[in-house]
């Protein structure tokens, strides 16, 4: 009887061990799924604020001023431009319009024998359109910029460079210098008035970015 009893525990042993290897292995969760993080790009176009500081150079060689103090001050303004990256060169164009408050204003000497009355005031307000090329450094970005400058009746160039810094995606910031000539269409004609404007202006700025990223 005993005999009996261990050959069914046998039995029913193997025939267990038999249905569990029939059973499907069950097979390792699947590993979770990261997404690559987005590769950043100045590609896009921008929308942005500047200010900073300006000062004339106007050239009057041969014109006593009554009062020539007023040649520098505060500048500030809009702009707006499209960036377009080429593995680390990246080219674009942008323009902008500034207020500027750096412009002389005072009587002037035509013939030597005392202020006349006259009185010469530079426009308060200058725009430019800009080709900028540099070199990328991930999302800081060194580039030199130049083009056309207008002011009134007034038209020039303008040429200068920047560096830029991406802190997000969509934000960045500048600090930017530019040597802006115009040649203005005066209305006086007296000798020693070459009728030419130049000036330098050093400006931060912030932009908002729609980049393509």
């Amino acid at each position: 009887m005993k005999k009996i009893l261990l050959a069914s525990v046998a039995l029913f042993g193997f025939a267990g061990a038999a249905a569990a290897a029939d059973l499907p292995v069950r097979s390792a969760p699947p590993a979770p799924i990261i997404a690559a993080a987005p590769i950043f790009t100045w590609t896009g176009f921008y929308v942005g604020v500047n200010a900073g500081y300006g000062w004339s150079n106007d050239d009057f060689d041969a014109i006593d001023f009554a009062d020539d103090e007023d040649d520098g001050g505060f500048v500030g303004g809009a702009q707006v431009g499209y960036n377009y990256q080429i593995g680390s060169f990246v080219v674009g164009l942008e323009g902008d319009i500034q207020y500027a408050d750096f412009g002389r204003e005072g009587a002037f000497d035509i013939d030597g024998d005392g202020p006349d009355d006259g009185v010469f005031e530079s426009s308060d307000w200058f725009g430019t359109v800009r080709a900028r090329a540099g070199v990328a450094f991930d999302r800081a970005l060194i580039y030199a910029t130049g083009g056309f400058a207008f002011a009134d009746d007034s038209t020039g160039w303008t040429v200068g460079g920047g560096l830029e810094y991406a802190f997000t995606n969509n934000l960045s910031a500048k600090i930017e210098g530019l040597y802006v000539n115009l040649e203005n269409d005066d209305d006086f004609d007296f000798d020693g008035f070459d009728g030419e404007t130049d000036f330098g202006v050093i400006r931060a700025g912030l932009n908002f970015r729609f980049g393509t990223y």
